[in-house]
């Protein structure tokens, strides 16, 4: 079974020197939605410092992802190859999260993002507030 996956995923590899985002076919697409999408920048950053995390944790810092939300995040970053789960075999059942080095990479950048809108978030609101009078 593995090789038959080692295998497909090595295939996959030679179709895609380089990812088309702009391609409605290519898998960059699915994974940026996963990176980027509002609760896949938070995991990101969230695990940026690359200290290991509880899920209870990360849920505590992240205000607002419910559980669900959070679950499919992790797990989606993990597939693609992001975060690294590590779950102990002890009662009650402990897991952690970290960032691979692929993770840690992406998570750089979207952390770039990040603090650029919080550095220009008075500018942003401000042409928020001018745009809602002009639409008014």
């Amino acid at each position: 079974m593995e090789n038959n996956l080692q295998n497909s995923q090595n295939g996959m590899a030679h179709l895609f020197d380089r990812g088309d985002v702009f391609s409605d076919k290519c898998p960059s697409r699915d994974i940026l939605k996963h990176v980027t999408s509002r609760w896949g920048v938070l995991v990101l950053f969230a695990l940026k410092d690359g200290e290991t995390h509880r899920f209870s944790e990360l849920r505590r810092k992240i205000s607002g992802v419910s559980e669900k939300m959070l679950a499919q995040t992790l797990q989606a970053l993990e597939l693609d190859g992001f975060v690294l789960r590590t779950s102990y075999p002890v009662v009650p059942p402990h897991v952690e999260y970290s960032l691979t080095t692929l993770g840690l990479e992406v998570a750089v950048r979207v952390a770039s993002l990040a603090d650029w809108i919080e550095d220009n978030l008075t500018d942003i609101l401000a042409q928020q507030s001018r745009s809602e009078t002009l639409v008014s």
